[in-house]
């Protein structure tokens, strides 16, 4: 953790305004409000310090609006000792915003589509993965195949991009 002055700037030069360390502020306790809305299991999982992790559960538990607020405050006020920036970056990646995420989501729906179009998309997936399950893979896209025919749900082509997404890096 680095501590600046928190009078002045980056460089050192100008003050920060009032408006623009409220923004911050603001955008701490709001960045705090959306760790709050996940689940415990997702929050043990992201980096972060033991107190902060502590409130945000506890804030979780809370159920009078008084309490809430103040304990959205004290979240506020301890995301202010922390770097930011990292928890930010999980949260995004947590939530799919990354164009990282979406690219990777986007590849993984055009293969799914590939390999219930084209036979010869199979043999492709398993080179570039040879340690993908074949098999479960060939039942898969049978099944999706059969569903779409008989318009079921797409169970099937759900299970399909989960196996997908656990295949490729």
């Amino acid at each position: 953790m680095h501590h600046h002055d928190e009078d002045h700037d980056e460089s050192g030069d100008s003050p920060i305004s009032k408006t623009r360390r409220k923004n911050e502020m603001n955008a701490l306790q709001d960045l705090g409000v959306e760790l709050v809305k996940l689940s415990r299991e997702r929050l043990e999982k992201m980096d972060l310090p033991d107190r902060l992790l502590t409130e945000l559960l506890e804030a979780q538990r809370l159920t009078a609006n008084g309490a809430i607020r103040r304990q959205m405050q004290l979240i506020g006020k301890l995301m202010r000792d922390v770097e930011s920036d990292p928890i930010a970056e999980q949260l995004a990646l947590i939530k799919g915003e990354s164009t990282a995420a979406k690219t990777e989501f986007h590849a993984l729906e055009q293969w799914r589509e590939r390999l219930l179009q084209d036979d010869a998309a199979l043999t492709e997936w398993l080179a570039r993965y040879p340690d993908a399950d074949a098999q479960q893979m060939r039942q898969l896209i049978r099944n999706a195949r059969k569903e779409a025919a008989e318009s079921k749900p797409p169970k099937s082509s759900r299970q399909l991009f989960r196996l997908l997404r656990d295949t490729a890096p």
